[in-house]
């Protein structure tokens, strides 16, 4: 769930339609009459754009490192193989009239078409998307982006060599190249073609490419001029087997595409059907268009001529394609507004947070940001992706399983896991490439007896006096360096005081800063080199913006808030708060005075009363401590209190001043409504709670929706 119909990319959805009849400009020819050349450069050139486009939009959209899983590919997949079998049946007649199946080597032939050249001629599109797909999601996720870029680049340049620069490579790879056509008719498909454009369509949507208008229009005019000439040399050198695949194709492609990212606005979904409507159909219109004119006595017009065979065939598409994906429904990507309750995760914030902090970072710290229970109740996986698109590469979980998550999502960099692991799960920690925090000296040996290699942080109790060795044991300390199987990357401690700014708390954070620095001298006085290290939470760096670590550990601060509301800190950056959750009025019911609502009967009408049913409860974490008015929500810019006990998975809110209450609305749980602004950290102060616990016992239930750019 993630992009508002109004959050979309109209220009995209457009120049889809327009890719669409560009394709049927390359089966039509409309200025061969008028002017060759010029042809050649519209059909053989700039037409070309349209394939490339079509894939990198599905890639953009379809693929990313990004997924929490296959969902979406194997939705594209299916929805591909879905539409490729149809249009397989809409051209079974005209195949059998062309003499289609009455080939010596009819079973051989019928599978090559039907993986790689397609069943009809222009439907080699379909397949190539499938396989393309398959494979740019593989080498994405499994080797990350400049792999994959090597890898569908090298590809690339096989099929190029095998198409437009074939008379060039023939004399040295035509052996190769024989056996190739043998399995395919061309090297633009599935396997050599869409592969680099499915990569740089999913990179460009997880790296956030926001090119600049003057440099997309610049980059687009001179690689599309570079392309012409391509072509035009090519053309005059007689070296092209086919005219599809050029050497500054996916610039010209990439340029493009960031124009078009440019423009932001509602959706044209109906654009997209369209678009796939006429790629398919558009050969049976020109069959159509054939049928017609000698009847009607203007094949000239509609058939010899290229201009009008071009538009007769376009008018007919056009009067099928566009009504019919009108007329199809259209689901909505996203639309939470069919959910009961959700969380919604503000991107924008996010990304404002992770700049404002790293600005009052110390100079050469390092964010490291902490993911640990579900990101705080923001959404592990969801959040995670997010951060790494804005440039972290180091995280913090309090469990290996926590970390295994991560990497499952295929997030990268180091993953410290803050707490306890099971010696016995040494394998794992090393497979998954998770850095273990060691907690004690003896902890330290049981894992160099497992004889597996593992990265490991030293936690040093300085004063908090939870896990870590002690700050004065020199031996226990340095005793970790000398386990060869432990790899030594980090030691940290965690300041007990540091969001308190009384004397008090001064002191003994600067006692613990002394002990934790006392620690790092005696290794080096040991002649061990002293790892990075890290003392700064959140607090400690807005309350300590002195202290010079490795990292800096920041929790709440990336999420905007701080444990309890009007907190006094040194730093007062502008963080703002990521989270809203919401909820569905589910009915509104009129309740007599008198008559009790929920259980216990504890709440009882102290007049006629609105009360409006939420489908939100304590399971989902809404805390039950504020039953019987003691908190409220947001409706329609107004507060409605809490009416009743709050119940595991409903709760009832008094609407009696929000007369136009209705099922359907959406209550703020968490957030801003209209003027009205609820904070967590005011919620939790209401509960009687920090914002910490508030957060973490936000329950699973609630989906996560992402929001922003």
């Amino acid at each position: 769930m993630r992009e508002r119909d109004s959050d979309g990319y109209p220009a995209i959805d457009v120049f889809r339609l327009v890719s669409a009849f560009f394709v049927v400009a390359i089966h039509t020819s409309p200025l061969a009459e008028l002017t060759p050349t010029g042809d050649f450069v519209l059909t053989s050139v700039i037409a070309r754009l349209a394939v490339p486009f079509f894939f990198m939009t599905s890639g953009f959209f379809t693929v990313t490192r990004y997924a929490k899983d296959a969902k979406a590919l194997w939705s594209f997949e299916k929805r591909t193989v879905t539409v490729y079998a149809a249009a397989t049946l809409i051209y079974l007649p005209v195949n059998i009239r062309n003499g289609y199946f009455k080939g010596p080597w009819l079973l051989p032939e019928i599978i090559r078409d039907i993986l790689f050249d397609g069943t009809f001629y222009h439907l080699w599109y379909l397949p190539a998307a499938a396989i393309g797909a398959a494979v740019a999601w593989a080498l994405i996720r499994k080797a990350d982006y400049p792999w994959a870029f090597a890898v569908t680049g090298a590809l690339y340049l096989v099929g190029l060599l095998g198409d437009s620069w074939f008379k060039a490579a023939e004399p040295v790879m035509g052996g190769f190249y024989g056996l190739v056509f043998q399995l395919m008719d061309r090297t633009r498909g599935g396997i050599f073609m869409a592969p680099i454009f499915f990569v740089l369509g999913a990179y460009m949507k997880d790296a956030r490419i926001r090119l600049p208008w003057p440099l997309s229009a610049l980059g687009f005019t001179l690689t599309l001029a570079i392309m012409t000439g391509e072509a035009l040399e090519l053309r005059a050198l007689g070296w092209a087997r086919f005219y599809t695949v050029y050497l500054t194709l996916p610039a010209c492609a990439f340029f493009l595409f960031g124009l078009l990212l440019r423009i932001r606005g509602r959706r044209v979904r109906w654009a997209r059907s369209a678009a796939l409507i006429v790629y398919i159909i558009h050969p049976m219109a020109i069959i159509a268009a054939r049928a017609m004119a000698r009847p009607l006595g203007l094949w000239g017009p509609l058939v010899e001529s290229g201009p009008g065979h071009f538009l007769a065939v376009s008018l007919i598409t056009a009067l099928v394609a566009i009504p019919l994906a009108l007329m199809l429904p259209r689901h909505k990507a996203g639309d939470t507004l069919r959910g009961r309750a959700w969380r919604e995760l503000d991107t924008d914030a996010l990304e404002h947070n992770v700049n404002v902090l790293r600005q009052i970072m110390p100079s050469g710290c390092e964010l490291m940001a902490v993911v640990k229970a579900n990101a705080y109740g923001h959404g592990e996986f969801e959040t995670a992706r997010e951060l790494e698109k804005m440039g972290v590469r180091a995280w913090a979980v309090a469990t290996a399983d926590e970390g295994a998550e991560l990497r499952k999502y295929g997030v990268h960099g180091e993953i410290l896991v803050l707490g306890y692991s099971d010696p016995g799960r040494a394998r794992e920690l090393h497979r998954l490439r998770l850095t273990q925090t060691v907690v004690s000296s003896e902890y330290a040996g049981r894992l160099a007896q497992t004889g597996v290699r593992l990265r490991v942080h030293i936690k040093i109790d300085t004063g908090m006096h939870r896990l870590g060795i002690s700050w004065d044991d020199a031996e226990a300390i340095a005793g970790v360096f000398a386990h060869k199987n432990l790899i030594v990357t980090g030691m940290y401690t965690h300041l007990a005081l540091s969001e308190l700014r009384d004397n008090t708390a001064y002191d003994y954070t600067r006692e613990q800063r002394r002990r934790f620095r006392e620690a790092v001298t005696d290794l080096e006085t040991r002649g061990i080199k002293a790892p990075p290290a890290h003392i700064q939470s959140t607090y400690g760096l807005l309350n300590y913006p002195e202290l010079s670590e490795g990292y800096v550990r920041v929790g709440l601060g990336i999420y905007g808030v701080l444990s309890a509301p009007n907190e006094s800190t040194v730093l007062t950056p502008d963080l703002r708060p990521a989270l809203s959750v919401k909820a569905r009025v589910a009915l509104v019911r009129a309740v007599p005075e008198g008559e009790g609502v929920g259980y216990g009967g504890k709440y009882r009408a102290p007049g006629p009363r609105k009360i409006a049913i939420l489908p939100i409860g304590y399971a989902d974490g809404f805390p039950r401590q504020l039953s019987g008015g003691k908190g409220y929500v947001l409706l329609r810019g107004r507060r409605a209190p809490v009416a009743g006990a709050v119940c595991m998975d409903q709760m009832a809110v008094d609407v009696t001043d929000i007369p136009d209450a209705a099922p359907g609305d959406v209550a703020t749980v968490i957030g801003r409504d209209g003027d009205e602004i609820l904070t967590a950290p005011e919620l939790a102060e209401m509960s009687g709670t920090i914002t910490n616990e508030l957060l973490s016992r936000l329950g699973p239930r609630l989906p996560v929706v992402v929001r922003g750019n």
